[in-house]
């Protein structure tokens, strides 16, 4: 029995945390589920609907951990498709059958669906939905109705809209298409602010609170209407009462008729792609590595999407921007799903009238920028880099979803990535011959805890689930070698889920091999580049910038090794928790002194994934002590840091240090052992010095001032105070 207990208590202590977390996001999915429900042209309260039944429903039921579920990006445009084309009841019909098909898939085990499509067609297929969204609210960004036949139509409509905009002479109008414009600049900006108390609020609400308070300023200040135009506020957000007596039923009359079917198919395909990409993203997310029951999952969503239908919801998918503040907001269950519901259900109950304030251009100014995320050249530039192949599966897959559709582009992506293959291997014979085969072959080295796997002939998204399969059956914390020298080709797909199970096995303690490729080439130097038989690509060396040669020539003054170079080899940074959430991309720009006991490197992590991807700059210094420490966290005080303390995070007095106990937040598991190392000396220096974020994982020390790349005088400081502190801690 003691174990459930346990787990009660570990529930009952991480409760605070989760609550305050779902409170953070639902800040979120207000604004996006009112936009996305409006950009599919549904009323409104669609999309919160769907999160609200989404987060209930699947938080009990689901498989997953930290995800957040709720109306998703990926479906505004074949929505919209479904209510022109069926009207709003048959597409609730629809909606309902999609999660009954949602269901099945779960019930049938076809989680691994996700598999089967190439990195770069799926890539491909994001980017098209990216186009789509901003296509289409671009222009009610700038307060400018149109209504066009093809999605390329409205994206070339672009510029003549813009024109428009800037010779407005209604008064009305120009507020509007200024709400739009502020909020998209708040959207692409506020990120780059890295202040811990402004981020506490997400972009999206900020534009909710400034758009209301905009309204109230006019009424109660200058007494005068809301300037902008009437036709872009938001209208039509009942009450509870009203969303409860005015509940339309699904209209299952056009059920016979092939473009409901077709509707329900493309709704599915998107909706379970959608959600599979996102459960595999937020698992890497995930501090305790935990892996998902996806199928679980998918039939959670399933019902979720059943109920939110007849209730009249979107479909509810997992969506990666929500659940990556969910994780980085410190969620460590389901919990934080259920209360994300549970605030926007209080939001609709006591602020329904208030949201009718929100103009309609700032909140497609959330999508605008959710759209160019997803469709960023930045994300074509990655694709050239992987391999210029990619680009035409890439692009193959993107036009022809703008053209036809969502389910023709992936089909059109996945052939032309099987047609590339051939030619590129020169022979069809090679996958038609092994496709269906064993090429597999997995077992325990006999006395070791190691797991060697062979894969023989070829390996690509085709057959790609087959490896997966014997990859999940083997425990993260073991060693995994993956020889893949008796394999004639191995694409990109494989190549970039080689990495993500690298970087798993080296969060979980384990170590994950791939070998045998040293025969194999590409002509790319990505890591994720599919591997064939090739010459050998020029390499060219990059010249130093300015601030490099500055620090080469501090390395000389000082003592130091200087080396520019970007490495890889980051383990001795898996163990600290400002890391838990995030993924270490490289260090490089490294200063080194006395045998490398003391380190200072330039760093690149991201935050989130996917959509909700970050990626972050900063100057870090990492001390090897020569003696164990208690493990802790200091930073700061302010006032974020006291409503940490409401949700659970335990802030460490010291006895006798009043002052450093006010000016410090100390935090850690084993109080009693911190406290004993915080002694006089200890204290005094560190209220004697500039303040920086310091982590001890019991071996060594982190150190780092602001989240951005430090200056060559803020350099010599850093560096400066932590050879002085690893003096103090080894006296």
């Amino acid at each position: 029995m003691s174990p459930k207990k346990n787990k009660i208590k570990d529930f009952i202590s991480a409760l605070p945390k989760n609550i305050f977390s779902g409170f953070v996001v639902s800040l979120i999915a207000l604004p996006l589920g009112l936009g996305l429900a409006m950009a599919s042209d549904a009323p409104p309260i669609a999309g919160i609907i769907a999160a609200v039944i989404g987060g209930i429903l699947v938080s009990i039921l689901g498989g997953s951990h930290v995800t957040i579920a709720g109306p998703g990006n990926g479906l505004v445009g074949v929505l919209l498709i479904a209510i022109t084309t069926l009207g709003i009841e048959s597409a609730y019909a629809a909606i309902v059958c999609s999660g009954i098909l949602i269901m099945l898939l779960g019930f049938f085990r076809m989680g691994k669906l996700a598999d089967f499509f190439p990195s770069s067609a799926i890539q491909g297929m994001l980017a098209a939905i990216g186009l789509i969204i901003l296509g289409k609210q671009f222009h009610i960004m700038f307060a400018h109705k149109i209504s066009r036949e093809e999605t390329l139509d409205y994206l070339f409509e672009i510029p003549f809209t813009i024109n428009d905009a800037l010779h407005y002479e209604n008064k009305g109008l120009i507020f509007a298409a200024l709400a739009g414009i502020l909020s998209l600049a708040i959207m692409m900006f506020y990120s780059k602010v890295r202040n811990k108390y402004l981020q506490l609020i997400p972009a999206p609400m900020w534009i909710v609170i400034l758009s209301i308070g905009f309204s109230y300023y006019f009424e109660l200040v200058v007494h005068e209407n809301n300037p902008i135009a009437k036709e872009y506020m938001i209208s039509g957000i009942p009450n509870i009462q009203t969303i409860i007596a005015n509940t339309h039923l699904p209209d299952f009359s056009k059920v016979g008729g092939f473009s409901f079917w077709s509707s329900v198919l493309a709704i599915t395909l998107i909706a379970s792609i959608e959600s599979l990409l996102s459960i595999k993203a937020v698992d890497k997310l995930d501090p305790e590595k935990r892996r998902s029951n996806v199928n679980k999952d998918l039939k959670a969503l399933g019902l979720a999407t059943i109920g939110s239908g007849f209730l009249g919801g979107l479909n509810v998918v997992t969506v990666i921007a929500r659940s990556s503040v969910n994780v980085n907001n410190g969620a460590s269950n389901r919990s934080s799903n259920f209360f994300h519901a549970a605030f926007l259900v209080m939001f609709i109950v006591l602020f329904s009238t208030q949201l009718t304030r929100i103009p309609l251009p700032a909140l497609m100014a959330i999508l605008v920028f959710t759209g160019y995320k997803l469709a960023s050249p930045k994300i074509i530039r990655k694709i050239f880099f992987i391999g210029k192949e990619q680009l035409i599966i890439f692009f193959t897959t993107l036009i022809v979803t703008l053209k036809i559709g969502l389910i023709t582009g992936i089909i059109a992506g996945v052939v032309i990535t099987f047609i590339i293959h051939i030619v590129l291997n020169k022979t069809l014979s090679l996958f038609l011959r092994n496709v269906m085969k064993p090429n597999v072959l997995m077992y325990q080295e006999e006395g070791h805890d190691n797991y060697y796997i062979s894969v023989k002939h070829f390996c690509s998204f085709l057959n790609y689930y087959k490896l997966k399969e014997k990859l999940d059956a083997v425990p993260e914390d073991k060693e995994v070698i993956v020889d893949f020298s008796m394999c004639s080709f191995v694409d990109h797909t494989v190549m970039e889920n080689m990495h993500n199970y690298q970087e798993l096995f080296k969060k979980r303690g384990g170590h994950f091999d791939v070998i045998g490729l040293d025969m194999h080439d590409t002509d790319s130097e990505h890591p994720f580049a599919l591997r064939r038989l090739l010459p050998v690509p020029n390499i060219i060396k990059n010249n130093l910038t300015r601030r490099q040669t500055s620090m080469e020539d501090l390395a000389e003054d000082y003592d130091l090794i200087y080396t520019s170079e970007k490495r890889k080899e980051i383990d001795f940074l898996n163990h600290f928790l400002f890391f838990n959430t995030k993924n270490i991309n490289h260090i490089y720009n490294q200063l080194s002194y006395k045998n490398h006991t003391i380190n200072l490197f330039d760093i690149e992590f991201s935050e989130g994934e996917f959509i909700a991807k970050e990626v972050v700059r900063s100057t870090m210094l990492h001390i090897k002590l020569n003696q164990a420490i208690p493990e802790f966290t200091l930073d700061r005080e302010g006032f974020l840091e006291k409503v940490y303390s409401f949700a659970g995070f335990k802030d460490i007095p010291i006895q006798n240090h009043s002052d450093f106990s006010k000016r410090f937040y100390l935090l850690g598991d084993n109080e009693e052992a911190i406290t004993a190392f915080f002694d006089d000396d200890l204290v005094h220096f560190f209220e004697s010095n500039p303040y920086y974020h310091i982590e001890s994982n019991g071996e060594s020390l982190l150190i780092f001032g602001k989240e951005r790349l430090a200056s060559i005088k803020e350099i010599k400081a850093l560096f400066d105070f932590g050879k002085r502190l690893k003096e103090v801690v080894e006296h």
